[in-house]
């Protein structure tokens, strides 16, 4: 009996030491960045996770096994940080689906896309599995696709003669596979074969909704020197159009100040005010490459400004610098014979990078965006963007100390769009404590903001033409 009872508690001790082995690998952080552009779910672990994913519909949902993993207190928690206001996910659960599998099941709120794909290293993040879910058609070509259909003006007899259409009652369920289950039971479904986990990626993260466009015959201030020149002219009706890009955000929070200032929280407050004082302008309107806290690729962000066929693109950040004596604003364009100066290549390669931070996957890459990184033919468009940035930098030295006096040049990413002319502000040192302090502080901001849109102003003064040229190809 002793024997027996023995060979049990070494079995059993056996067995938990093996699970323990198996499921050596564990999901130290989870996080949910939910937004009007997309989803976002990322788990992070010591060592790159092992996945499987499957797409099942009515109802709609998608189902990721991970091997080797720990259920832990993380996974179990993560439907608590799902919003009831995410405008895609419903909830998820997690349990063991059998021996060292965890099962997640994302509940969705309709038919989605969906990106998942591993992640290495990179910045303060371990290991990574990210999971981008999107709708089907972005709210840019809903718009596109509704105002087409305005300009379809049916006679008043095509109204009238035109027939409601015969809905047919749906089949009823032909045996699809049930997840209605309490948590944290999770239902078995048909594995999926392994997927490959790529080691490059780049979300195509959808376009927001553009606002309506108004005719305006209003002129902005002119130029001193001819009272007559307006920024717009009058039967152009067309608003100049600028994309405002809040630099970093989500997975990326971009340089952290001494107190503990996020570049990513700071650039889009300042984004957001940027915003509200360019639609304030009778002849002018703006839009974000993102309004809230997640993550936008570098390229992404050059096809929504595309997209929206915007006049100028002005990318917003706050730099950092390991000697926290450094100060001063700074603007850039882009350059394609290399950096103005050792310090406008170090920045360049720092910003370029947060794509490996953020995280994108190739695979879902638009293809407008290849062709938008590889027309280089900009010469002209580089041109104008240093005009641009020197207007701009000529009313930010009014509020803030310059650390360089004129508009230097690197090989941005974000600012390669092949014909919009393109600057990238970097507002002050969030290292430097009083320049944080500044930037945190709303009446600086509101500064910051106004000598912007006065440089932006002064660029239009003197380049009337470009508005006009762009209105004619349309």
């Amino acid at each position: 009996m002793f024997r027996k009872t023995l060979v049990n508690i070494l079995f059993t001790a056996f067995l938990l030491i093996n699970t323990s082995i198996c499921a050596a690998n564990t999901i130290t952080a989870a996080r949910v960045w939910p937004a009007q552009d997309y989803t976002r779910i990322a788990f992070e672990a010591n060592q790159p996770i092992k996945y499987q994913l499957l797409i099942l519909q009515n109802p709609d949902r998608l189902v990721i096994d991970m091997e080797d993993v720990q259920l832990t207190d993380v996974l179990k928690s993560l439907s608590s940080k799902v919003l009831s206001s995410d405008p895609y996910v419903k909830q998820v659960r997690a349990g063991l689906f059998k021996a060292n599998v965890v099962r997640l099941v994302v509940d969705l709120k309709g038919e989605v896309k969906s990106n998942l794909f591993a992640l290495p290293p990179a910045g303060d993040y371990k290991h990574r599995l990210v999971l981008d879910i999107y709708p089907l058609q972005d709210d840019l070509m809903a718009m596109l696709g509704k105002k087409s259909d305005e300009y379809k003006k049916p006679s008043e007899t095509e109204v009238a003669n035109k027939q409601k259409p015969i809905v047919e009652p749906l089949p009823p369920d032909a045996g699809t596979p049930d997840d209605k289950v309490a948590l944290p039971t999770i239902e078995p479904v048909i594995a999926a074969p392994n997927l490959p986990i790529p080691t490059t990626p780049a979300p195509n993260t959808p376009i927001e909704s553009a606002p309506t466009e108004t005719p305006s015959t209003k002129n902005d201030q002119p130029p001193a020197d001819n009272k007559d020149t307006p920024l717009v002219n009058k039967q152009d009706e067309r608003l100049i159009t600028i994309a405002i890009d809040a630099g970093h955000g989500g997975e990326d929070p971009g340089a952290r100040g001494a107190s503990g200032s996020r570049e990513k929280d700071i650039t889009l407050k300042i984004a957001k005010k940027l915003k509200d004082k360019i639609d304030a302008e009778p002849n002018m309107r703006a839009m974000l490459t993102r309004d809230g806290d997640y993550f936008v690729p570098l390229g992404t962000r050059v096809v929504k400004a595309r997209k929206f066929k915007a006049d100028l693109f002005i990318s917003i950040h706050a730099d950092a610098f390991t000697n926290p004596a450094a100060r001063g604003s700074s603007v850039f364009a882009l350059s394609e014979k290399g950096a103005t100066s050792a310090g406008a290549r170090y920045l360049a390669k720092k910003e370029n990078e947060s794509d490996l931070i953020g995280g994108v996957s190739l695979g879902g890459r638009d293809p407008v965006l290849a062709k938008t990184l590889l027309d280089l033919s900009q010469t002209a468009t580089i041109n104008d963007s240093l005009k641009l940035g020197k207007a701009v930098l000529g009313h930010i030295a009014d509020i803030n100390k310059l650390h360089a006096k004129r508009v230097e040049q690197a090989s941005f990413a974000v600012l390669k769009s092949p014909d919009i002319p393109s600057i990238l502000v970097e507002t002050a040192f969030i290292s430097n404590p009083e320049e944080e302090r500044n930037l945190n502080d709303d009446a600086y901001q509101d500064k910051l903001v106004n000598s912007i849109l006065s440089g932006v102003k002064k660029y239009f003064a003197s380049n009337p033409a470009l508005a006009k040229t762009k209105v004619a190809q349309e």
